[in-house]
């Protein structure tokens, strides 16, 4: 079998899986339009579930197209139910509350409310998240566009990955996880490459808009102690803990109260008004169905991040791949148990999995130089 043909039968199972996974999001998606009570959610079920179809039937035949199938789901997907929904008018809540506490911001200095009741009156995001409400249009171009930069920045702006429901679903009705989500990907790559100012700014960054990114901080700080030493690690540290600080610190100090109803109280379900996140995952229906429920799914909560704590201590990541993965696992576990949860923050472990496996896979296609060719390269350049 020649090297062509050899390539050509390995691509064929990946080419299959591809098109079973379009086919799979084709049903799935109008599905999802069906049970939704949102109209957004339906507007990009029915719209993504024609850009699918069209994927599917792109990457079947005895002449597949797979560049044009994934181009057409992102198209599908994510490009024209932004633009409808934005021109419409219709979004998640999250936007609206992100571009309010751009408005507060502007008016009155913070982006709380120092004594919410309503749910709406809630801003359950770090000051941080704020700034995209100040940017001029509708927050999701600014929001989708870091994440698309940052995921690009570290070779993960394929279209398959782009055109996932998990993700193309925030990308069109507001997604506040995706720049998190962006540039903590970003900052582990530059942890890993020796880039530990780089990697202090963009996680720090991160860690200002969502509690969600603050995991992320301590993982980092061991890939860098491992690849680079404990003075890179010292930049980090200061670079992530200042640039975190800088934008959080100061709106603690002028309002404790609010920022604790608004950003601690809010999220874990401790507050009067209950939040919307009620996705049927474990640490909601703990809350929900059984006495004491909150108070278990929090002890539950902990013990994990107890956990993976200790892990990062006995089994500390030395590369990329290994940071990545464990945040993944300790991500999809505290989605799993947090109190006020919803099925959009799988997003976390989905993408950071998908950095795993690639810089995995990376890793493994370069190939070695022999000891003995790199020996006389050099003993040939020095001479």
């Amino acid at each position: 079998m020649g090297k062509s043909e050899g390539r050509r039968f390995a691509a064929e199972p990946a080419g299959r899986l591809e098109r079973y996974g379009w086919a799979g999001c084709a049903v799935v998606a109008p599905g999802f339009a069906m049970v939704s009570d949102q109209a957004a959610h339906r507007v990009w079920g029915w719209t993504a579930g024609a850009g699918y179809a069209l994927a599917a039937l792109l990457s079947s035949g005895p002449r597949p197209r797979p560049a044009a199938a994934r181009a057409a789901a992102v198209l599908g997907a994510v490009l024209v139910p932004l633009a409808g929904l934005v021109a419409a008018g219709l979004a998640q809540s999250e936007v609206a509350v992100v571009e309010r506490s751009g408005q507060l911001l502007r008016a009155t200095g913070s982006p709380y409310l120092s004594a919410p009741v309503a749910v709406g009156d809630f801003n359950p995001y770090l000051p941080g998240m704020a700034v995209f409400g100040v940017l001029p249009g509708d927050a999701r171009w600014w929001l989708g566009g870091v994440c698309a930069a940052c995921l690009a920045g570290v070779g993960l702006g394929r279209a398959a990955l782009l055109a996932c429901p998990l993700v193309a679903l925030p990308f069109a009705v507001g997604g506040v996880d995706l720049p998190v989500v962006g540039l903590m990907c970003l900052g582990v790559v530059l942890a890993g490459r020796g880039r530990p100012g780089r990697a202090g700014l963009a996680l720090g960054a991160a860690a200002a808009l969502k509690w969600t990114a603050w995991p992320a901080l301590p993982v980092a700080l061991v890939l860098v102690t491992a690849a680079r030493g404990g003075r890179s690690a010292l930049r980090y540290a200061a670079t992530g803990s200042g640039t975190a600080a800088a934008v959080v610190l100061p709106f603690v100090l002028i309002d404790p109260a609010g920022f604790q109803r608004n950003v601690v109280a809010f999220p874990l379900g401790l507050t009067s008004a209950a939040s919307p996140a009620e996705s049927p995952l474990p640490g909601r229906l703990l809350a929900s169905y059984v006495p004491g429920g909150t108070v278990i799914a929090l002890v539950l909560l902990a013990a994990a991040a107890l956990l993976t704590g200790v892990s990062l201590v006995l089994r500390p990541p030395g590369t990329v791949p290994a940071a990545a993965a464990r945040l993944a696992l300790g991500l999809a576990l505290a989605t799993a148990l947090m109190p006020a949860t919803r099925f959009g923050y799988l997003v976390y472990p989905l993408v950071l999995g998908a950095l795993a496996y690639r810089e995995r896979h990376a890793t493994r296609s370069v190939p070695e130089v022999p000891a003995e060719r790199h020996t006389r390269a050099g003993a040939g350049a020095v001479a």
